[in-house]
């Protein structure tokens, strides 16, 4: 795939871009590990004044580089802007919070006097040159949410970022730069995903995290287990969306579309099952397939549009044969499913119900605005819908019972459980999932510490 600006909302090529040569990343590797063995040895205050001045500049960069992220994969421009905003509000919290999360720990005098320890403590110590390999639906979030803990904690990160954000992967590296960041702290490596094998298998990369397509992730993973580094892994999701009986339909049924369609519904967290009981089933459907077609698809530069285009065409293509293979397998659709007309790689908000376990679409993971109804009898199915997936990301829950609200806690299979509310990560709450929807988690206190050496410190009598 050619590193390359290609405007989705119409195919044009817009910028190109070399792809760097075996010395350039020689260059950038041997200074990532330069600058970690004095970088490593700043204050927390320190690093938290470059880290706010940096979310200052991204604020005050924040309608330039929308349009720029809206040219590059599609997002509508009201929706870039916000995805700055958020970066900033992550900045700034981990400039606030990393001292006070990676403090030093004491544990307690009694339960480790028989070591024969006059003082024990636990030290949380950053582990280098950390690489990350990021994706293009959240061009700027995705890469703030490991790169505001991992240069707090005091490692250097090294990007690779998607092939068709390099006006944004360009622009990150240029804003750690001129918040004062020494130039080896933030680099971007403009590379293909061929490069990433063996610049994980230096030496002087300590570490790895990942947030893509499931292939990727085992690829990153087997590397990085061959050569004994750690990793994170956040890779895809088919998050369950349950609606019972006590639920607020109106407001489930609103939220539901923005669950489904926010960024064209190329989200991992996004909800794509919607698992309704049999008794408000078709109350439900009516609202949410009304919202869905009320949806304003169009270009992502107005700010009235609520879907722009997929950011490939070959993601439409993907998205297209699995609603094929849905309606040959006996799915009805009840709004969207057809290509629209004209320029630019568009998909309309589709619903489809009537879904069976034989199709692509309830295996798959659906990354484009389609969305499918499933018709359940009780709690005890709807858990086992849910469940029914390979990935395990996050999931939504709406019920106004609370021993339901206790069940699904306990049973269902996912990283996150959202309760009457639509998921979405924030900085204080640890984000990851479980099952082939990856291991470890990105931001919080539990974030933070992932690529931290976590040290014993051990003083004898």
């Amino acid at each position: 795939m050619p590193i390359a600006t290609v405007n989705p909302a119409n195919g044009e090529t817009l910028k190109t871009y070399q792809a760097m040569g075996e010395e350039e990343i020689e260059r950038r590797l041997r200074l990532a590990e330069a600058t970690f063995r004095t970088y490593r040895t700043t204050t927390f205050d320190e690093r938290a004044r470059l880290m706010r001045r940096a979310a200052d500049l991204l604020e005050e960069d924040q309608r330039e580089i929308g349009r720029v992220i809206t040219t590059e994969m599609g997002k509508p421009v009201k929706q870039a802007r916000a995805e700055a905003a958020k970066c900033a509000k992550a900045m700034r919290w981990y400039a606030d919070h990393a001292a006070e999360l990676l403090a030093d720990e004491e544990p307690d005098a009694s339960d480790v006097k028989d070591s024969g320890a006059s003082r024990v403590l636990v030290r949380y110590r950053p582990l280098g040159p950390v690489l990350a390999v990021m994706p293009w639906n959240f061009p700027l979030w995705q890469v703030i949410r490991f790169a505001a803990p991992a240069l707090m904690a005091g490692n250097v990160g090294l990007l690779k970022h998607a092939s068709n954000v390099p006006q944004t992967a360009l622009y990150l590296e240029d804003l750690f730069h001129r918040a004062g960041f020494t130039e080896g702290c933030f680099q971007t490596l403009l590379v293909g995903s061929a490069a990433i094998d063996d610049i994980l298998r230096d030496e002087r990369v300590k570490a790895a995290t990942l947030t893509g397509s499931e292939p990727a992730g085992r690829a990153v993973a087997s590397t990085a287990g061959e050569m004994i580094k750690r990793t994170v892994l956040e890779l895809g999701g088919s998050d369950p969306f349950v609606v019972m009986p006590s639920a607020d339909l109106d407001r489930a049924a609103e939220v539901a579309v923005t669950a489904r369609a926010q960024n064209a519904g190329q989200s991992c967290i996004a909800a794509k099952r919607f698992i309704v009981h049999t008794d408000v089933y078709d109350a439900f459907a009516e609202r949410f397939t009304a919202g869905m077609r009320a949806l304003r698809v169009g270009d992502p530069m107005d700010e009235d549009t609520d879907v722009g285009p997929l950011s490939s065409e070959q993601g439409r293509t993907d998205l297209e044969e699995l609603v094929e293979d849905a309606v040959r397998g006996g799915a009805t659709v009840l709004c969207g499913g057809e290509r629209p007309d004209g320029p630019g790689w568009y998909y309309p908000p589709t619903v489809l119900t009537g879904i069976t376990r034989e199709m692509r679409i309830h295996r798959e993971e659906t990354f484009g605005p389609v969305a499918t109804l499933y018709r359940v009898a009780d709690l005890d199915e709807a858990v086992l819908v849910a469940n029914d997936s390979l990935f395990g990301l996050s999931s939504n829950v709406w019920t106004r019972d609370e021993a339901e609200v206790d069940r699904f806690v306990r049973d269902l299979e996912a990283g996150g459980v959202f309760v009457n509310g639509m998921t979405a990560s924030h900085p204080a709450l640890p984000f990851g999932g479980v099952k082939r929807s990856g291991y470890g988690r990105e931001l919080s206190g539990h974030g933070i510490r992932e690529f931290c050496n976590i040290t014993t410190v051990w003083h004898g009598a």
